[in-house]
């Protein structure tokens, strides 16, 4: 029994205060993770707090020399900028909950100078326009030294701050355009677009020699809390953590063309930024740019003069048809217009005028409509900064099929465009972090990079959004909750897969009472039998046009073969979480229910007349999804594998699986024995190159689909490695590996991925009959080829085809 000591009232609270303002001279990085800061989060005076504003902050310091080492922890809510003497150093934090509120650790050494410093931040807060992804509270600025010698720059009351009201937000709306809003055709939650009056804006503000006097001293909030400690005050609601999220990448980039024009005349060395455009006074002129493949990127702009103009600036992934949803051929421009988020930037007649909007843009086309009045206007130059989460590509693959490397190249940038602070199912749409999306995602990043932070991150995510009964939401961080039933168990699947090619054991081990609570819940919508019957929520499993809102058929009782076939698999990669790295008795419980689920699958779903396992128990629809699954799960016989592969490419009247799905379908097909034939099942991915798409859509109508940017189809990332090269994880950890090639009619390829233990190269060549394998060292494995098996010692491995 635990034993509770009482304190009369005055004694705790000396005590608690005593705990909570440990002087920061005694305090070490580690101690600022168990104790509250003395640092405040701070705001502008006299703003409200939840609404939509964008603000200033400044302080300035001293050191007597530069510093080797200034480290600093920041934070912000929702979103900062930092300068250190006029220069860029961070955009943060990295977006998750209240109750892990992430803070950015930083190094300003390199910034510094002897004598006076200057800190300049910007602090944006998107009030009720903000994006779907972003949970808030109110606007917060929070600077911590992470030493004794860093907490000059602590705030308080003696940093200065400013409303930057030059801004105003321009909303966009999900039901098309019309008469006062931006829209287009679809769900749209990424944002609104920026309006900014040129001269209403604070020129200069991050430079060290700007005069600041006149703003006001910073309003104290609330201590900074971190998560683990324990506060003095009611207004903590930010419980901070240390970020797992890099810095993102931030290199430059330029137009590729300038598509059409009229209004204005754009000389050759535009874009290069050695030429200009002017715009008369009085005139209407348009400019179409063209990016020439899809991006995430900062652009700016260089205005001069036209004072009482306007240039709107539009965005978008591809320009549509008449109809505004059709967009065919992304390469063309004839005959189309432009539909998308839109900044509006009022020119005050100023020489230099410089827009870059608050938050990156996702486009290929930009077009600027400029609208000019007694006072032309002149456009000196465009550039931009493109930003993403810094993976490096070390994956290489070497082939004398084009095709191939095309492919690589279309679903790494697609990976990449949807890879920022957190995953995203897409970057111009949506910009949340949905698990059947990210699932995909995570494993492109292994196979393609080796980074698994934000594949770590993603998992934590995921797990912070489970609810009180225990299923997760379906995407994370969000302001409004979705539970996507299914999206729970591919949850446990991906856990699964960070523990199968990961290497941190303690990280998956941690997550196992959310799988167990996961599980749970859906066993309260288990009939007798195993079968989930009624299961709540939005079943979604994929976009297939006949399924209502992508969910699979059920019968008039309520099952559905796809939902049972998701659950086994779920109870499957939890049993092997458990047996690897829990307790015997979850893995005993899940292999029961295992074998009960696999049995009634069988006996509910299997037709024998067609040799298919249906979508219900009325037999009434049959798709890919359901056999594929089966294959997965293990329920087909090895003896009837490969006759249920090929009726799944050959029969006529099964629910196709989209370019999402067919991750499943193809591993599905490789474990029925077809995996030689891969490559031509690549047809989707080959339409979207034939219509010009730089990145992989979101479903299979290509000519039309919402989002051009979907990393859910980017497994051939996956495959080519995994399928093609035959390079699998044979057990937990990657500690040992399975080489099964299957290479169809290619007769020489070679190719690596990265390895926790440093990286595995294979090269085959089918006219000398050999094949090479490098494993790390410590790595062993087993070669699998023409139905023999070779043993793999680390090292080089040289084995006959």
């Amino acid at each position: 029994m635990p034993v509770f000591i009482r304190y009369p009232y005055g004694i705790l609270f000396l005590r608690l205060l005593l705990i909570g303002f440990t002087p920061l001279s005694a305090q070490t990085p580690e101690s600022l993770e168990r104790t509250p800061w003395p640092a405040q989060w701070i705001a502008v005076p006299g703003t409200d707090p939840e609404a939509y504003g964008v603000y200033l902050f400044r302080k300035q310091f001293t050191v007597e020399e530069p510093p080797v080492s200034f480290p600093v922890y920041v934070s912000a809510d929702n979103d900062y900028q930092l300068y250190v003497n006029g220069n860029f150093v961070a955009r943060g934090p990295a977006k998750s909950d209240l109750d892990h509120w992430n803070y950015d650790s930083l190094d300003l050494a390199p910034f510094l100078t002897a004598g006076t410093n200057t800190l300049a931040a910007r602090v944006w807060n998107a009030g009720p326009f903000r994006q779907e992804a972003q949970i808030t509270y109110q606007t917060g600025l929070l600077f911590q030294g992470a030493t004794p010698e860093t907490r000059a720059v602590n705030t308080d009351t003696s940093w200065v701050g400013r409303e930057d009201s030059s801004y105003r937000p321009v909303p966009v709306s999900p039901y098309g355009p019309g008469p006062g809003r931006i829209g287009m055709y679809g769900y749209y939650v990424a944002g609104p677009g920026d309006r900014v009056d040129m001269a209403r804006r604070v020129v200069g503000w991050e430079q060290a020699d700007f005069d600041a006097g006149g703003w006001q001293a910073a309003r104290a909030i609330a201590p900074g809390v971190p998560r683990h400690s324990v506060g003095m005050d009611a207004r903590e609601p930010w419980r901070l953590v240390a970020s797992l999220v890099p810095q993102m990448e931030r290199r430059p980039e330029r137009f590729a063309a300038v598509r059409r024009s009229a209004g204005a005349t754009v000389p050759d060395g535009f874009l290069s930024g050695s030429g200009r455009v002017t715009v008369p006074a009085r005139t209407t002129a348009t400019i179409l740019l063209d990016q020439g493949h899809l991006t995430n990127a900062f652009p700016t702009f260089h205005l001069g003069g036209g004072a009482g103009g306007r240039v709107v600036i539009v965005y978008a992934e591809a320009l549509y048809e008449a109809d505004l949803r059709t967009k065919n051929d992304r390469d063309v421009v004839e005959g189309k217009s432009i539909l998308g988020r839109q900044d509006s930037v009022f020119t005050d007649g100023s020489a230099d005028q410089l827009f870059s909007p608050l938050s990156y843009r996702t486009y290929r086309y930009v077009e600027l409509r400029i609208t000019t009045g007694a006072d032309p206007l002149t456009i000196a130059d465009i550039s931009a900064v493109a930003v993403g989460y810094p993976f490096e590509r070390t994956a290489t693959l070497e082939t004398s099929l084009p095709e191939m490397d095309t492919m690589l190249d279309i679903g790494w940038r697609t990976a990449r465009l949807c890879a920022m602070d957190t995953y995203m199912d897409c970057p111009y749409w949506e910009q949340l972090q949905y698990i059947g999306d990210t699932r995909i995602q995570a494993l492109v990043s292994l196979y393609n990079s080796g980074d698994d932070r934000l594949v770590r991150n993603a998992l934590n995510l995921i797990n912070y959004s489970r609810q009180p009964e225990g299923i997760t939401l379906s995407r994370y961080p969000t302001n409004i909750k979705q539970i996507i039933s299914p999206f729970s168990l591919w949850y446990i699947g991906m856990l699964r897969d960070y523990m199968w090619y990961g290497s941190d054991r303690a990280f998956v081990a941690d997550k196992l009472f959310g799988t167990r609570q996961v599980l749970d819940y859906f066993g309260k919508f288990q009939a007798a039998d195993g079968s989930l019957k009624q299961l709540p929520n939005w079943a979604y499993s994929d976009w297939v046009n006949a399924w209502r809102r992508g969910e699979p058929p059920r019968s008039q009782a309520g099952f559905s073969a796809v939902l049972d076939l998701q659950l086994l698999l779920a109870y499957q990669n939890a049993r092997q979480l458990e047996t690897e790295l829990g307790m015997p008795v979850f893995a005993e419980l899940y292999a029961n229910k295992m074998e009960q689920l696999s049995a009634t699958i069988r006996d509910k779903y299997w037709v024998a007349d067609r040799q298919l396992f249906a979508d219900n128990e009325d037999r009434n629809s049959y798709s890919q999804h359901a056999n594929a699954l089966a294959i997965l799960a293990g329920v087909v016989p090895e003896t009837e594998l490969e006759a249920l592969g090929r009726r799944l490419l050959q029969e006529d009247d099964l629910a196709p699986a989209s370019i999402y799905f067919k991750y499943y379908l193809h591993q599905a097909l490789t474990r029925a024995g077809l995996g030689d034939d891969y490559l031509d099942w690549l047809d989707i991915w080959r339409r979207n190159i034939d219509l010009g798409l730089t990145t992989w859509g979101e479903d299979s109508d290509v000519e039309d689909t919402r989002s051009d940017c979907h990393a859910w189809g980017s497994s051939p990332n996956i495959e080519f490695f995994r399928t093609v090269l035959g390079i699998d994880s044979a057990s937990p950890h990657f500690k040992t590996v399975r080489i099964t090639p299957h290479l169809g009619e290619i007769r020489a390829i070679a190719g690596e991925i990265p390895h926790p233990a440093g990286s595995i190269a294979v090269a085959y060549d089918l006219d000398t009959g050999e094949a090479r394998i490098t494993l790390p060292k410590g790595i062993t494995g087993e070669f699998v080829w023409a139905g023999r098996s070779v043993a793999l010692a680390d090292g080089e491995n040289v084995v006959d085809m």
